[in-house]
């Protein structure tokens, strides 16, 4: 059964250990300690087991950011980036919800579309010749 929470600091190690699935280290180890905090970090999960998680914030000129998505590798293409986004969405103390993601990342970009989220602008030069794409939706 599929399932979303707000995650606690009991989560820390099972999420950072997703996280080095993804970038092979752990230095976002204390990125992910704020988000959860800050009550600004939200587990999928499958049974009792996190499968992924999403990161957020609202410092983005008074808007919700989705700084980070993740999602276990064997269980991607499941519905659990579409979960996430949705619990967000429903608990967004804003209006207007961003994200982004890098050009190359093509499956990221069918998870925006597929949620409704509309591209709303490019950053260049945070990654060399992969430009950043901003995403948006309205609540």
């Amino acid at each position: 059964m599929k399932n979303v929470a707000i995650a606690n600091i009991a989560d820390l190690n099972k999420i950072v250990c997703i996280d080095s699935e993804i970038i092979g280290n752990t230095s976002r180890r204390k990125f992910i300690k704020n988000a959860i905090d800050a009550g600004r970090c939200i587990i999928a999960m499958e049974e009792d087991n996190i499968v992924g998680f999403l990161i957020y914030d609202t410092n983005f000129f008074e808007c919700s950011f989705i700084s980070l998505i993740i999602v276990s590798p064997s269980k991607r293409r499941k519905g659990y980036a579409s979960l996430l986004m949705d619990y967000m969405l429903s608990i967004s103390t804003t209006a207007k919800v961003f994200s982004s993601t890098n050009r190359s990342n093509i499956s990221m970009h069918k998870v925006f579309d597929s949620n409704g989220f509309i591209q709303s602008g490019i950053v260049e030069n945070l990654d060399d010749g992969d430009p950043e794409i901003i995403y948006f939706k309205s609540k």
